[in-house]
């Protein structure tokens, strides 16, 4: 593919003050045709994306199946829940159209965000934040006993794609006890991986269940009432993955029960969450925006991995990130 000048659509946002991501772009494509567009549903937009050949950003599937030409795309996000349904999986595959997200964007921040709370409520650091900020009061004698080790804890890990991965390998050194679930095992996994039918036996095991799963049919309420009532008492819950996997009035009981330690949400259902929601009042319910996978260069980074992909393309090599 080397000598073929390719058409790119382009609907990627680049944020409300570009700092030359879009030059970046722009002169990483080389020969290929550059179309970039913040209105998806344009007539021009739409016409545009039925004749490209690749995609980068996050088009509508639907939109991309009507393309005659388009042979690649590129998502600007780690996830693909409009493109996880197994009749639209199944079209993309007979048509040949490739499709690959920006995990490799976003392993880093959010297995980074991932520990930072882990370490934080073990060494009950939220607790004393919070004196700090109202009666200022000196909670030693309640705090220090209150602080845990991390050594011989177990973690829980609902779905071992690269946030997962890249977790596995920060909580390594600190000499807890991993596992997994996920949809198909490989058995060359780096920590003991379980398929996703065992994990009512696992649960009861766990001192932190850390879900990663992503939004699609099989997912949907996955850790509900009754797998909540399977974790042993004083288990904290974490959420990174997507806020529909998670029974939250279910959370919000076990919280304010006790039974469930703590809670800590990057993703919720509805995001935002509305001010009115009780996960907010919650006891020991930390949430964060969305805020994640965030970091200051994310932008560069997501045009950096699509301009590797674009080359590997080029050459016919195997895509980083192929989703479908």
């Amino acid at each position: 593919m080397n000598n073929l000048k390719l058409t790119i659509w382009c609907n990627n946002d680049f944020g409300p003050k570009d700092c030359g991501e879009v030059d970046l772009l722009t002169s990483g494509v080389g020969q290929h045709q550059l179309l970039i567009f913040s209105d998806n549903d344009s007539s021009e937009s739409l016409s545009a994306l039925n004749n490209a050949h690749v995609a980068f950003g996050y088009p509508d599937p639907q939109q991309v199946l009507k393309s005659e030409s388009l042979r690649w795309v590129q998502l600007n996000s780690a996830g693909y829940t409009s493109y996880d349904h197994k009749e639209l999986k199944q079209e993309f595959v007979t048509r040949g159209i490739a499709v690959t997200n920006s995990s490799a964007v976003f392993d880093e921040p959010c297995a980074q965000h991932v520990l930072a709370m882990i370490m934080s409520l073990a060494r009950q650091l939220p607790a004393a934040l919070a004196a700090q900020r109202t009666d200022k009061s000196w909670r030693m004698n309640e705090l220090r006993p209150a602080s845990r080790l991390l050594n011989g804890q177990t973690v829980l890990l609902l779905g071992f794609g690269a946030i997962a991965r890249r977790l596995v390998e920060l909580l390594t050194p600190l000499q807890m006890n991993l596992l997994a679930v996920r949809r198909h095992v490989s058995g060359a996994e780096p920590i003991e991986v379980f398929e996703i039918a065992k994990v009512d036996e696992l649960l009861p095991r766990a001192d932190h269940v850390v879900n990663i799963l992503p939004a699609n049919d099989e997912t949907k309420l996955f850790l509900n009432e009754a797998r909540l009532g399977r974790l042993k008492p004083g288990a904290i819950v974490y959420n990174i993955g997507r806020g529909t996997t998670l029974d939250q009035e279910a959370l919000n009981k076990g919280l304010r029960s006790g039974r469930i330690a703590a809670a800590y949400l990057d993703v919720t259902d509805p995001e935002p969450l509305p001010p009115e929601h009780p996960l907010w009042t919650a006891p020991n319910c930390f949430i964060t925006p969305h805020s994640g996978g965030g970091h200051s260069n994310e932008k560069e980074r997501q045009v950096n991995h699509f301009l590797e992909n674009l080359r590997r393309f080029e050459r016919g090599a195997e895509l980083l990130n192929r989703v479908l």
